[in-house]
């Protein structure tokens, strides 16, 4: 036999044994890298698609564009564009403000001006905090294979732990008091995330069924205790009393921007979310079972234990959007104080592909729409009911990405040829 001719040695079947751990890393990051090829592109596009289509809704119902028809279609054409153009101006300025303001105000020097100026630009930083809490909170589940559609009912319970701590506990420093409140907040989400998570752990019960469920429990529960133990005293609406100032969260700049510390907190959470997702064992643990649950046991991972910290993290991360309303904008706890804020965070995860970074900058998308919505409905009279249809396209869009790939004619990603299984939510 000749050189050329020689057989290949055959590799040692001990190799794959010698490294079980670097073996499975290696098959995670290759099946992410490979679908992750052109997801950035998608979703940037999903989201000019669902503006453009915003636009064109605008413009298909102003009158002024069907009066502007029984004189010339170019004319409805050109009134259309600009009563799209007038809606988005009006939604910028709402979101970030308007540059014209900011630069003559920073000119002027004047101070209470310069916080008129910027104020749309923090207020959408406020209106992206918990959605940036409740955004992590479905991202960590999702990685763990979990659909966590309770995050509405965390951060509710959350926002009655925070409140009761910042009410009935007295006499503690403000260093004390807010992280406390704020972590008595969020075990109060963990705990409600809890139940779910040990049902599906050891009954197999679905988790969305029960959390949904568990949704209920807490709206009644809070409007039971806001009528009861926490109504404020001679109060006839059901709302709790203020919290100590002890317990409300740093603000910064003064009136009239809200602007605080959730903020801050929610960024460190995002990075401490990523850091532990995909920089520590469990992290992997939880991508891994997420990813495939049945090869996760046979390597030796506890499913039982990854399924409930996942559901309890997860719940504690929405328990902390809760506590941040509370300590950080409300100062008190009303009847359905919350606008969706954990329903519109299973958009933000999908769209933020369960990245943390996706996660904060999919919140502040969506923040700038809510900031922005009164704004463009005083101005452009467009009712802000819009807001929510361009989030619908952009949900539906990312859902569906091979619509984008059809309209803009983008190749198909290649994906990764092995058998993969996959029952995580809203991954890359």
């Amino acid at each position: 036999m000749t050189d050329h001719e020689e057989q290949p040695q055959e590799q040692p079947e001990e190799q794959t044994q010698e490294q079980p751990e670097e073996v499975r890393r290696s098959f995670v990051s290759v099946f992410v890298e490979e679908v992750s090829a052109s997801p950035l592109t998608i979703t940037i596009l999903a989201i000019v698609s669902a503006l453009i289509l915003g636009g064109l809704l605008v413009a298909l119902t102003s009158e002024d564009v069907y009066a502007a028809w029984g004189e010339s279609p170019l004319l409805a054409i050109r009134t259309g564009f600009e009563a799209a153009w007038s809606t988005y101006v009006a939604l910028f300025e709402g979101a970030i403000g308007s540059p014209a303001r900011m630069f003559a105000a920073l000119q002027s020097g004047d101070a209470e001006e310069i916080r008129r100026a910027f104020n749309p630009f923090f207020e959408t930083l406020v209106q992206a905090t918990p959605l940036i809490f409740t955004g992590l909170a479905l991202a960590l589940g999702f990685r763990a294979g979990l659909f966590n559609i309770g995050a509405e009912g965390q951060l509710f319970i959350g926002a009655i732990f925070a409140v009761a701590a910042g009410i009935y506990i007295k006499g503690l420093p403000p260093i004390i008091h807010v992280p406390l409140a704020f972590m008595i907040g969020a075990l109060g989400g963990a705990l409600w995330g809890f139940v779910p998570g040990i049902l599906k752990a050891k009954t197999g019960a679905h988790e969305v069924i029960n959390t949904i469920m568990m949704n209920y429990i807490a709206f009644r529960l809070s409007e039971w205790l806001l009528r009861g133990p926490l109504q404020a005293p001679n109060s006839f609406v059901p709302i709790s009393a203020n919290i100590e100032e002890s317990a409300q969260l740093w603000t910064f700049f003064g009136a009239p921007i809200r602007f605080h510390a959730g903020f801050l907190i929610a960024l460190v959470m995002a990075w401490l979310v990523y850091w532990f997702l995909f920089k520590t064992r469990w992290g992997f643990d939880f991508r891994s079972v997420g990813m495939n649950p049945r090869a996760s046991r046979y390597s030796g991972m506890n499913i039982v234990v990854v399924t409930v910290l996942a559901m309890s993290m997860s719940g504690a991360l929405a328990g902390m959007a809760g506590a941040n309303e509370v300590l950080g904008v409300n100062h008190n706890l009303a009847v359905a104080f919350s606008s969706g804020y954990g329903f519109d965070a299973i958009a933000i995860a999908l769209l933020g592909k369960s990245h943390p970074l996706g996660v904060v900058l999919g919140a502040l998308l969506f923040g700038a729409l809510r900031s922005g919505a009164i704004q463009m409905q005083l101005q452009a009279g467009i009712p802000i009911d819009i807001i929510s249809v361009i989030q619908a396209f952009i949900l539906a869009f990312i859902a569906a990405p091979a619509i984008i790939r059809t309209i803009y004619r983008l190749k198909t990603p290649s994906i990764y040829k092995g058998e993969v299984f996959s029952r995580g939510w809203g991954g890359d």
